[in-house]
């Protein structure tokens, strides 16, 4: 992720977030991706030498030929602003920059031609030039690679400034250290205290500039700022390469893994999002997304546009001479930005086409059983084995839904009334000897009977076809029955009116819950 520094310009005033994000070091290992933030580096005679044999942008500086190298890459990338060129191009534009070389310095100056340039300048042992071949394409492209971008950019500060700018960078500073500050306080009175006491300064100023004391900065104070807005947009532009090679790093480890795995696809997928994650979830990839959220919005392109329109056109301004690109660089923010999303795009392509390769190899090999399964049938189809040649665990899935289930519904307690008194005359012990049985089995077998026919079927049509033959005792059997099955449901909410006569003749009845049986 990239390191995006002083934020601050563009985020405004609004203290919502620490704008800046410190720069992080990458370890990239077979199967992990880790963050951590770096302790400044020792600048020790062995680790001098160390980076001056291997870091790329120390061997540019040593390289034989490295005013070409740079002033060409300077040219051809780093002042159209562009991302990507082609080999053809890029060549084209070398061998005229040589032939005019050639034509000061002797044909001998430089015998190789541009092509080999190119490709010796894009060799790993050097590393100055991406050569790579885009998607739908058989032609390679060339890019610059971070570490020349920062050796060209080192260069570029060699040069004398007729101005140096201190003021708006001690601003910045303090800027900066109040927003992280202020946000990090966790006492709500001591931010609000801050917050009245800023709103107490605003309409201070406000009572300024309505009686005419109104503060302008002078000529002095603008190229100040100017050189700093400068000097940040350009940073910004170098940042995104960043970005990119994090991500083209990634996919290149992806592609390394899907090429030498063997074992399951999940295990595989968990830890490349594993590795994606880390970089989204850093400090730097939660910076980058924030800074490409607020630069998506079009409210915020206008205002930019419109802002570097007004500052542009003030008169010590163009006295400066100003880069030309400075007045469309959120555009080339933008152009920068989508290169990066199309790179973690490529990392999205590379895990879909792993995944479709995976389940073609599959249903291929489903095939060959299958055809397997048919040759050795249509083998033994004349004369079959003796005995059992072939077994099957079952003829079919036994496939259960889990929205299937019914839903628990509590079961029915009825309220029984305990406090009825009898006289001594009504008890005769014996009633306790003459009680019914009622034989649930048979009606469980009714009920079986009924569902054979229908999927679901309630009480009273239950009962419809079997009525009551042993009167309140048979009803409330069902009412055991119920309870029991895991299949039948009690409905509060819609109630049934059972009738049926008891031995003597009377007409009886009762007002139940419906009741569902399935099958």
């Amino acid at each position: 992720m990239p390191l995006l520094k002083h934020y601050s310009a563009l985020r405004g005033k609004s203290g919502r977030r620490s704008v800046k994000s410190y720069p992080m070091a990458w370890r990239i290992r077979p199967g992990q991706m880790q963050t951590e933030t770096p302790s400044p580096m020792p600048l020790d005679y062995f680790t001098l030498d160390r980076i001056r044999r291997q870091h790329p942008a120390w061997r540019l500086l040593m390289a034989a030929h490295a005013p070409l190298i740079v002033s060409f890459l300077q040219r051809a990338f780093i002042e159209p602003n562009a991302r990507v060129l082609s080999q053809s191009e890029l060549a084209s534009r070398l061998e005229d920059m040589l032939y005019q070389l050639r034509e000061s310095l002797g044909d001998d100056a430089f015998p190789k031609t541009a092509g080999q340039y190119l490709d010796d300048w894009a060799q790993d042992d050097k590393g100055w030039l991406r050569k790579f071949y885009p998607a739908d394409s058989d032609e390679p492209h060339f890019d610059l690679t971070p570490a020349t971008e920062k050796a060209i950019a080192w260069l570029e500060s060699l040069g004398g400034r007729a101005f140096v700018g201190t003021e708006s960078r001690l601003l910045t500073v303090f800027e900066l250290l109040r927003q992280m500050a202020e946000g990090a306080e966790t006492d709500p009175r001591a931010r609000i205290a801050e917050l009245e006491k800023r709103k107490a300064e605003i309409d201070a100023e406000i009572a300024r500039i309505e009686a005419g004391d109104m503060d302008i900065l002078d000529d002095t104070a603008l190229k100040d700022r100017f050189q700093q807005l400068g000097a940040t947009a350009r940073e910004l532009l170098t940042d995104f390469r960043e970005v990119e090679q994090n991500f083209r790093q990634l996919d290149q480890s992806v592609r390394e893994r899907i090429a030498l795995w063997d074992g399951a696809k999940g295990a595989l997928l968990e830890q490349i999002f594993g590795e994606r994650d880390a970089i989204a979830d850093s400090d730097q990839g939660r910076s980058f997304r924030a800074f490409w959220d607020f630069l998506m919005s079009p409210s915020r392109q206008e205002e930019l546009t419109a802002l570097l329109e007004r500052v542009l056109a003030l008169p010590p301004i163009e006295q400066m001479r100003p880069d030309r690109r400075l007045k469309r660089i959120h555009y080339d923010w933008l152009e920068a930005g989508e290169q990066t999303q199309r790179t973690v795009a490529r990392l999205s392509q590379q895990l879909r086409r792993y995944l479709d390769d995976q389940a073609w190899l599959e249903n291929r090999r489903i095939m060959e059983v299958l055809h397997q399964i048919e040759t050795r049938a249509l083998a033994l189809r004349e004369q079959p084995p003796k005995g059992d040649f072939m077994t099957i665990d079952s003829p079919a899935p036994d496939i259960r839904l889990p929205m299937e289930r019914p839903l628990y519904s509590p079961p029915f307690k009825p309220r029984l009334d305990d406090h009825i008194e009898l006289g001594k005359d009504d008890v005769t012990p014996e009633i306790l000897f003459e009680q019914e049985w009622v034989d649930k089995a048979r009606l469980s077998g009714h009920l079986r009977r009924s569902l054979q026919l229908r999927e679901q079927i309630s009480l009273p049509e239950l009962l419809a076809e079997h009525p009551l033959e042993q009167g309140l005792a048979e009803l409330l059997a069902w009412f055991a029955i119920a309870s029991e099955s895991d299949h039948a449901v009690f409905d509060e909410t819609r109630h049934d009116l059972i009738q049926w006569r008891d031995p003597d003749g009377r007409e009886r009845q009762a007002r139940l819950p419906r009741i569902l049986f399935s099958r």
